[in-house]
């Protein structure tokens, strides 16, 4: 009797104790739940930065290497160097060329001038023979009226000789001026002819001077051209030491002091060290308490009890659709695949979140990560 008596309210507070227990694992799922849906959290995130690889624009012998692998550089400061002096020679024969088309011009302007010259002497004696020509002009009329003088007037006083109206010496004198008159025109003549002969050359002269003068146009359309290729040899002569575009890590160095590198040979990649970003995959259901700006914890695993700050850059638009649910994307109509599995996941995109105070030694490019969104 008395057993039962002590066996009965045992049994009573191991059910009040169930009963307790129960309710409390209910309240610590529903406290669960609640969390994880207010503030959504994913362990299926990375670590991620921009890297970018390091290759050589000009093609060279590397003679000395300032980094060594996995080493972290300042922006500005000098990654490699190749031997410069192919291209300090190129330099130079550029600079020669381009100063010895200078030279050219400089001659040939002073040859231009000098026939620039040529052209107006010879223009100054065209006018000076256009005189000439009209002085010679006014003297043939001239002695052709003096000469058509002296022959009317000896043609008028011949006959009157006959009837003794006039002397025979004052016809011989009429007759030895119109002689001399006549020999004046023919000089007067001459001279004229001599003139126009001395025009005709003055202007077949002007004209080959003005043929012989050319223009700089040919050589002046060089300089562009000369100065092109000063640029392009001292833009080589720059690329032989190349520089670090920003604070970076250096990673996956694959060459040594001495090798000849080729455009475009990728030497190393430099991580850009001052932006890093935990890339969380969320589920769909999850999104629509996401939003840009909030405000986000990342733990990454190498060290998971320290809390990063993060905030929310951006939410992915898209992944690759699963071609057994979605099925193949093909021209026409989506071939979608029969299939008798009614489990459907969830899909997850991508949160780009923003770590505000990274630490350089513990953040590495694909690291695994966990991620909780925060709000605002």
């Amino acid at each position: 009797m008395n057993i039962d008596m002590t066996t009965k309210p045992q049994k009573v507070l191991s059910r009040r104790i169930s009963i307790g227990l129960a309710i409390a694992a209910v309240a610590l799922g529903l406290v669960a739940l609640y969390h994880t849906n207010r503030y959504p959290r994913t362990d299926d995130s990375e670590i991620l930065a921009n890297f970018i690889g390091i290759a050589p624009q000009v093609d060279g012998r590397l003679i000395d290497l300032h980094v060594r692998d996995n080493q972290f550089v300042k922006k500005g400061e000098l990654l490699y160097e190749f031997d410069e002096r192919p291209f300090r020679y190129a330099l130079e024969t550029a600079l020669s060329e381009q100063a010895a088309l200078e030279g050219q011009i400089a001659d040939e302007q002073r040859r231009i001038a000098a026939l620039v010259s040529a052209v107006s002497v010879s223009q100054a004696n065209i006018h000076s023979a256009n005189a000439e020509v009209a002085n010679a002009e006014r003297g043939v009329s001239r002695a052709r009226a003096e000469w058509s003088y002296a022959n009317n007037n000896l043609h008028r006083i011949e006959p009157l000789l006959a009837k003794q109206f006039v002397t025979v010496d004052q016809v011989d004198r009429a007759r030895s001026s119109e002689i001399a008159q006549a020999e004046a025109l023919r000089q007067a003549q001459s001279r004229l002819q001599l003139s126009q002969a001395q025009l005709n050359s003055s202007q077949a002269q002007h004209q080959q001077a003005r043929h012989a003068v050319t223009t700089l146009e040919p050589l002046i359309n060089q300089r562009g051209a000369k100065a092109a290729a000063v640029k392009n040899a001292r833009y080589n002569l720059d690329n032989c030491r190349v520089y670090a575009p920003f604070d970076a890590l250096v990673t996956n160095l694959t060459i040594s002091e001495g090798a000849y590198a080729h455009v475009g040979q990728q030497l190393f990649t430099l991580i850009d060290a001052r932006i890093w970003w935990a890339v969380a995959n969320f589920r769909e259901g999850q999104l629509k308490r996401i939003a840009p700006g909030m405000q986000a914890d990342v733990y990454v695993l190498s060290r998971p009890n320290v809390r990063f700050s993060g905030v929310v850059d951006s939410i992915g638009f898209g992944v690759t659709p699963d071609p057994d649910v979605f099925g193949r994307l093909e021209s026409g109509l989506p071939n979608i695949q029969r299939t008798l599995n009614w489990v459907h996941l969830a899909s997850r995109y991508p949160v780009r979140v923003r770590v505000q105070n990274p630490t350089p030694d513990l953040f590495r490019i694909g690291e695994s990560a966990v991620v909780t969104i925060r709000g605002n």
